[in-house]
């Protein structure tokens, strides 16, 4: 019997990682479905009182999260209309200004002319 060669053995490789991954797989699903230790105990030691606590911190958790999002928005569009405003101010600042002074140097050279 001859030695592999390298593309047999690459090929057995492959098959077997597949293996190996497909099993990792079943074991995380099977994990999935199982019961946190953590909750286990919780439940056992102080049933339904804790879980209804746990449940209003988790709650309050969320509702200050979602408070904190919202403010966030809100800050971003107060800041978006900021920046429109400057925007208006900067070009009645500037470009109205320049403006002016082609449009009066035109009727000044045009008069010149007449």
């Amino acid at each position: 019997m001859s030695d592999p060669t390298a593309g047999e053995l690459e090929r057995r490789y492959n098959e077997r990682f597949a293996d190996v991954r497909e099993d990792l797989q079943n074991v995380q699903a099977q994990l999935d479905k199982r019961v946190s230790v953590e909750r286990y105990q919780t439940d056992q030691h102080y049933g339904d009182e804790a879980h209804r606590q746990l449940i209003e911190r988790v709650k309050a958790i969320e509702d200050a999260r979602l408070a904190e999002s919202r403010q966030a928005d809100a800050d971003r569009r107060a800041l978006e209309a900021q920046r429109r405003t400057d925007k208006r101010l900067l070009f009645s600042a500037l470009v109205v200004p320049v403006l002016l002074v082609f449009l009066q140097v035109y009727l000044a050279t045009r008069g010149a002319g007449s």
